[in-house]
């Protein structure tokens, strides 16, 4: 069952990390490594998130969370 991106950005977005972090856990395609990324690093685990930045192919971004988090919506909304 793929992930469903949406769901658990919204979550993340509501504070609700515990959650959204088992709804990406099991999954790695890139845009789940992506989301996975960013809840840690909301919850600043910089090396965890630096960990999975490297499984989606990228660095970690420099600018702010909610840039970041606006960036992830504009993905999940291109595919």
């Amino acid at each position: 069952m793929p992930c469903d991106h949406l769901k658990t950005l919204n979550l993340a977005k509501e504070g609700k990390l515990e959650a959204a972090h088992k709804l990406v856990q099991p999954h790695a395609d890139q845009l789940s490594c992506l989301i996975h990324a960013y809840i840690h690093r909301v919850e600043s685990d910089l090396s965890n998130a630096d960990y999975w930045y490297r499984r989606a192919g990228v660095k970690r971004p420099h600018f702010s969370l909610a840039r970041e988090l606006d960036d992830l919506y504009r993905k999940i909304n291109s595919t």
